[in-house]
């Protein structure tokens, strides 16, 4: 809360009551919470609009779902670590197969359309778009 803790707050609190004066006092406090309840009559406003602008089906959602908090990450980790993939990749090579079950990789870098670097070529570049 803008960098200060509940001490500072209260000696703030304390420091202003003390320049306010105890005459004024009582219209300041009139005024906070003149200021709060129109701040409180503005947020239901807001909420009231937004769920008539939604429509009846935003009310239908089950929001505890979206809870973070239900969400245990170790939970999740065990899952995913437990559970069998549905099926092998095709392309899983048994151990026992042998050198002839054995292929070279694949190239981890293809040229775009048969391409191949030339270094003594410039490279393109178009004058209109720098």
């Amino acid at each position: 809360m803008l960098g200060i803790n509940t001490w500072e707050f209260f000696g703030l609190l304390v420091l202003a009551m003390l320049v306010v004066g105890p005459d004024r006092l009582p219209e300041y406090v009139a005024k906070l919470r003149g200021w709060i309840r129109q701040a409180r009559d503005m947020a239901e406003g807001a909420q009231s609009q937004l769920k008539d602008q939604m429509g009846p089906e935003f009310q239908d959602v089950d929001w505890k779902q979206y809870d973070p908090r239900q969400y245990d990450p170790r939970k999740i980790v065990r899952q995913a670590l437990l559970d069998e993939p549905a099926d092998p990749a095709p392309d899983a090579v048994d151990a026992d197969a042998g050198p002839e079950a054995t292929s070279e990789p694949a190239p981890t870098y293809a040229p775009p359309f048969g391409q191949t670097y030339d270094p003594d070529r410039m490279t393109p570049w178009d004058l209109e778009a720098t």
